[in-house]
């Protein structure tokens, strides 16, 4: 096992109506921003019961909706300035991973008073030396964003999307009420299956490390996620199932399956260009992503793949053979939930999105992916062209 540290402060409230506990967790003289989405919440009554316990507990407050899908950094720039036009001192996200990406961003950028905020997060000047603390309320599990102390931003006129994590960044708290998930539709619940899916994936597909007990809470959420991911989108409102899924989320990315052990993300920063230039959700482009990249990397993964495959899906045969098959097991389990993963599937032409990639690629700061940061250029153009 290799060296680490591990730091997680970020509080978990958890169930049915502990959504009025969040009086508890804010200084009752902040002056919050209540940071929210496109509207959904207002649809679903989520947005109301959160200003139920902002009102009846008299806290001050102001609103900053619009926040899309994969965060845009002008509209997440707009909500930095209205939070320092209102002077407030802490950022209450309501929503899915989006908006608490944008949370995250602006509870930081409230303090580059001498700094571009795209420069600090594209990690080109130094960091504010505090951010305003941040609360979640969790509508749609998934991202995981919940849990951890990074964000995922994107800067649509320039068609890029980064990523940035501070330790300033993890939330103060978070509740998950999982029955905040019932009015998700069957696709948006399938994204986020397959999402915190893959987190898990990129933590554990690489080579062996000899951690063993990670390996194995890795192992665990997998399972987990597959016996609940076919059963949740035929009963969305059973509770038991969306509380499962909301707290495999959390764990996939709090940090505690990447201590020690070697860590991948090249589906995800593969499926980052792809959300930037083609605009497909992102969950989607892992979809897309994940097999073209375990079969170009077959020989280096061989060993977790096979584990993978005799562990989660009870595979027999060959480690080949079991490594092979847990590839077409992981993709036709997406299948079943609805996620595609072909580009065919989508109307669009593999060709077609490795000229744009690469396209864009070769105007880029590209630094090479992976575990073994062996994916240049070429093979992530030859593992998209492998996705038709």
């Amino acid at each position: 096992m290799n060296n680490f540290y591990f730091y997680n402060p970020t509080k978990i409230i958890f169930g049915k109506g502990m959504i009025s506990r969040i009086n508890r967790e804010m200084n009752h003289d902040s002056k919050i921003l209540l940071l929210y989405g496109l509207g959904s919440i207002k649809k679903n009554g989520i947005y109301q019961k959160v200003l139920n316990v902002l009102m009846d507990n008299h806290f001050k407050y102001v609103e900053f909706g619009g926040i899309e899908p994969n965060p845009d950094y002008v509209t997440c720039m707009k909500a930095v300035e209205f939070a320092r036009q209102n002077d407030v001192d802490f950022v209450l996200a309501v929503g899915g991973g989006s908006v608490i990406d944008a949370a995250k961003f602006a509870a930081i950028s409230y303090f580059c008073e001498d700094s571009d905020p795209w420069q600090v997060i594209t990690q080109k000047a130094v960091p504010p030396p505090k951010a305003l603390p941040i609360g979640c309320v969790v509508t749609a599990p998934g991202t995981g964003s919940q849990m951890n102390n990074a964000l995922i931003l994107s800067r649509r006129e320039v068609k890029q999307k980064v990523a940035f994590s501070h330790i300033l960044l993890y939330p103060k708290f978070s509740v998950l009420e999982p029955d905040f998930t019932f009015s998700l539709t069957p696709y948006q619940t399938a994204l986020g299956i397959v999402d915190a899916y893959v987190h898990v994936l990129e933590q554990y597909i690489t080579y062996p490390t000899y951690s063993l007990l990670q390996d194995r809470q890795a192992e665990a959420i997998l399972s987990t996620l597959i016996d609940v991911g076919r059963p949740v989108l035929e009963r969305p409102d059973q509770y038991d199932l969306r509380s499962t899924i909301m707290w495999c989320s959390s764990q996939a990315l709090n940090g505690a399956l990447s201590r020690g052990t070697a860590v991948d993300w090249a589906t995800h920063e593969i499926g980052h260009l792809l959300t930037t230039l083609f605009d497909i959700p992102h969950a989607q482009t892992l979809a897309l992503v994940l097999g073209g990249v375990y079969r170009s990397q077959f020989a280096n993964k061989l060993e977790k793949l096979s584990q993978y495959g005799r562990r989660v899906w009870h595979l027999d045969g060959s480690d080949v053979e079991a490594a092979q098959r847990s590839i077409d097991s992981t993709e036709a389990y997406f299948e079943s939930l609805g996620i595609k993963t072909r580009f065919s599937s989508l109307g669009l032409h593999a060709a077609d999105v490795v000229r744009e990639v690469r396209g864009h690629l070769e105007k880029s700061d590209f630094k090479n992916l992976g575990e073994r940061k062996n994916i240049d250029v070429e093979t992530v153009c030859a593992i998209l062209a492998s996705r038709g």
